[in-house]
């Protein structure tokens, strides 16, 4: 009999609270191998994770063999981040069984919550890229279309953040220590991934040049695979992410010879490739490594699509039409030398033939319009490491500048749509290769699409003015409200039904209840309620004390000058000055509470971390503000911090120098849980203030035209602004004294210098007056809660388009043209 139909297997994988309980406990004994009695808190959460992890195989086997017998064409999500959390809460919320769970456990003396503790984040990505691609693998799922992430298996991840007298350090970040109970190892799937070497040109039989790519160093990539539940679990997709593993593990004549170290040097270099996200670049080494990882997942999913494929088509004819890669960013954007590569010279394919092929298989998400974020990796380091790329580049590069030159362009156009950026140290260009090799680019909010059109691309839009779209981010609810908000969630629940949590669109009909004063009541003691685990958690964590009264005022993202972390400080600073000259004014009591990680070659974001903490210290301890205002910068931002924070903000900062965000997909998060938005016209906040109307949300600032023309004016001095201003002045002054940092008082020269003598290029001075006019308008705002919670609710009610089930249904629409295969009933 097939094992699926055994009566007994069905009875363990049934999805009541007893055969939850039956199955954890046997699961203790036969896979953990401990009883009740010597089991801890860790083994509970590992066999409790098994037990729900049955529950989703037979599934996940049934929506494989779905895919294979309608010869669906599937979507390849390439990506070098997948910031997908923990999963156990996740899937428990996917396949509707939360309270079975929690039940099962209780009736063991267990709580759900502390066994969920037990689980690390997958420490996968870092920021608003990574939790993207989760997000839409999320929605893929629920969706029932067919698609596969591929990734790289870090074994270390970025990095955990710890501050050591304010200073951030880096530790590895251990998510695999005890084990990943979600994963399945797959030894049998490996694919030589190569490197160095030289190539070596021949003939073949009909007189044409072939290229042999030979003497290269080669690593295997070995696939671990983890299910993607869709919310109700009917779809059950595959992340599927690439290890490292050496050729030859072990050097026996090396061994015995005595040198030890030489016996396993091949094994440490091969694994280093699939040990950390994004290694240092600030040294050659570093640089080289990650140019590396990026070729290896890269291949390894290359090869592995075109095995898929081939296992039921013969040529290669079909291949766009039964594969959509996407692209995320620039850094898989090396597969398209690849695909040509094994094209061209392991299937034999002509050049024009597979290029037709590449570029209508490839399609490419942009998500930067930073010069530093368009990788560009050094012709040298190209050549040497891809030899056979380097010159497959070359020839792309030649054909496609041949036809741009015979429409007459002139030399400047062919300098810029090159390839290869000709200037100073010869470069190439990973953005136009990742443009010219695809059939669709996209951006990721409108304005951010129409600014690619201007600035970064507008010489290949130009080329090809019907290739760039914009598909505007969005997120998954069943994360960032069902799962990690469930006093919201259940009081929505309660107005309107479940409907929104697969159809976010729904959540519109709630714009009734903003006039319900019952409605805004509970609203306010679902925001309390989250605010009070907030609070308890900082003064955990930090060992300060914040007042769930006091308005939380949150910036949570990753460090960078462009974000202006350093903006919100000096505002927090200006704040600090005026309650302590007005002490008899009647403040709002406000709490400013960060997180994000800096990049640990990224001195600037790392120095601006250190000045949130000094500034925090002298603050918190200050008496002569009376508690009114507190600080707390949270260590080791991830997937589930965020999940804290996120319900519990009244205030969300989206501050970046407009122009600069591509999107944003924290601004959704925090509206979406009640948020009101401050922030610039930059990325998705124009799309937001759209859905929620320009009077339920602060903007402030300069457009992205006023500060590309301000910055590239003569009129800007950021010493006048500065002076003009006595309350930014006085702040900077501050700083610059060492009043935050007596024992170095010229720690944040550089931070200062930044904004005078170099000249402001976040536009950090020139924003200040407006952003510390809007934080009073906030604080009026505050003052009357009923108002408050008015348009926090009209926040909630018009995120639906902001759901990435709309984003991904665009995707699957108009770049992919992929349909979806529904399980039968």
């Amino acid at each position: 009999m097939d094992a699926r139909y055994n009566p007994r297997s069905l009875e363990h994988r049934g999805l009541d609270t007893e055969a939850f309980k039956r199955s954890f406990l046997e699961g203790l004994v036969y896979t953990v191998g401990k009883d009740t009695r010597a089991a801890t808190r860790r083994d509970w959460f590992t066999t409790s994770a098994f037990g729900v992890r049955d529950r989703l195989v037979d599934r996940w086997m049934e929506t494989t063999r779905n895919y294979y017998k309608a010869d669906a064409k599937r979507v390849y999500y390439l990506s070098l981040e997948f910031l997908i959390g923990r999963l156990m809460t996740n899937s428990l919320a996917n396949l509707g069984v939360m309270q079975a769970v929690g039940d099962a456990l209780d009736g063991l003396g267990l709580r759900l919550g502390d066994i969920v503790d037990m689980e690390p984040d997958a420490a996968l990505g870092n920021g608003g890229l990574g939790r993207l691609a989760a997000c839409f693998l999320d929605s893929m799922a629920t969706l029932g279309l067919p698609g596969y992430g591929y990734g790289i298996r870090y074994e270390f991840g970025l990095f955990e953040q710890r501050f050591e007298h304010g200073w951030q350090v880096e530790h590895p970040e251990h998510w695999l220590q005890f084990g990943n109970p979600w994963e399945f190892p797959r030894p049998e799937i490996l694919y030589p991934v190569q490197f160095y070497g030289r190539v070596e040109e021949t003939r073949d039989s009909m007189g044409e040049r072939a290229y042999k790519w030979i003497d290269t160093e080669r690593v295997l990539a070995m696939a671990f695979d983890t299910p993607v539940v869709g919310y109700g679990g009917k779809t059950i997709n595959t992340l599927r992410l690439w290890s490292a593993r050496a050729t030859s593990d072990f050097h026996f004549g090396h061994f015995n010879d005595g040198d030890y170290m030489k016996a396993v040097e091949q094994k440490i270099l091969s694994e280093n490739l699939s040990r950390v996200l994004y290694p240092n670049d600030a040294t050659d080494a570093g640089r080289e490594l990650r140019f590396k990882q990026e070729y290896f997942f890269t291949s390894a999913s290359l090869q592995d699509i075109l095995r898929r494929y081939s296992q039921h088509h013969s040529g290669f004819d079909l291949l766009p039409e039964k594969a959509a890669i996407q692209l995320n960013d620039t850094h898989p954007a090396i597969g398209i030398a690849e695909l040509m590569r094994l094209l061209v010279d392991k299937h034999a394919l002509q050049w024009e033939h597979a290029w037709d092929i590449t570029q209508r298989t490839f399609s490419y998400t942009n998500h930067t319009l930073l010069p530093e974020a368009l990788e560009a990796w050094p012709v040298r380091l190209v050549e040497r490491v891809l030899p056979r790329h380097m010159q497959i580049i070359y020839e792309i590069n030649g054909r496609f500048l041949q036809k741009v030159q015979a429409r007459k362009s002139d030399a400047a156009t062919l300098s810029k749509v090159s390839l290869i950026d000709e200037n100073g140290d010869r470069r190439v260009r990973m953005g136009n290769l990742a443009f010219i090799g695809s059939h669709k680019v996209n951006g990721v909010s409108g304005l951010h699409t129409e600014l690619m059109k201007q600035t970064v691309f507008a010489d290949l839009h130009t080329e090809f003015p019907e290739r760039i779209n914009n598909k505007t981010n969005g997120i998954t609810p069943r994360r960032w409200l069902h799962q990690s908000n469930k006093p919201l969630s259940d009081l929505i629940t309660s107005r309107i039904g479940s409907g929104w949590i697969r159809n976010l669109e729904e959540l519109e009909a709630l714009k009734p209840r903003a006039e319900d004063e019952v409605f805004r009541e509970e609203f306010r003691r679902a925001k309390r309620q989250n605010k009070k685990r907030l609070a308890a958690l900082i003064g955990r964590e930090l060992n300060v004390e914040v007042s769930v009264d006091s308005m939380f005022d949150v910036q949570v993202k990753r460090i960078h000058e462009y974000k202006r972390q350093l903006l919100n400080v000096l505002q927090t600073i200006a704040l600090y000055n005026d309650m302590r000259d007005s002490q008899t004014v009647n403040w709002v009591p406000v709490t400013k509470i960060f997180a994000g990680k800096a990049a640990p070659s990224y001195h600037m974001a790392k120095l601006t971390l250190k000045l949130i903490n000094d500034v925090a210290k002298v603050v918190n301890q200050d008496p002569s503000v009376r508690g009114l205002l507190k600080i707390a910068l949270l260590p080791n931002y991830n997937v589930t911090l965020a999940e804290i924070i996120m319900p519990a903000a009244d205030l969300s900062e989206q501050i970046s120098t407009a122009g600069m965000e591509a999107s944003g997909t924290g601004n959704m998060k925090l509206a979406l849980n009640g948020a009101l938005t401050i922030g610039t016209l930059d990325g998705a906040n124009v799309e937001i203030r759209d859905a929620v109307g320009p009077e339920n949300i602060f903007i402030f600032g300069l457009t992205a035209e006023e500060a590309g023309a301000l910055r590239h004016g003569n009129a800007y001095n950021p010493r006048d602004v500065i002076a003009a201003n006595p309350p930014l002045k006085r702040a900077l002054d501050m700083i610059a004294s060492g009043v935050f940092s007596p024992d170095d008082p010229h720690r944040y020269r550089p931070l200062i210098q930044a904004l005078t003598d170099g000249g402001d290029s976040f536009l950090v001075t020139a924003d200040f007056q407006a952003y510390r006019e809007a934080h009073e308008a906030v604080a009026d705002l505050y003052r009357n809660p009923d108002q408050w919670t008015r348009k926090a609710v009209i926040n909630t009610a018009s995120m639906g388009w902001f759901s990435s089930d709309r984003t991904i249904a665009e995707y699957a629409s108009e770049i992919w043209n992929v349909e979806p295969v529904l399980p039968e009933e």
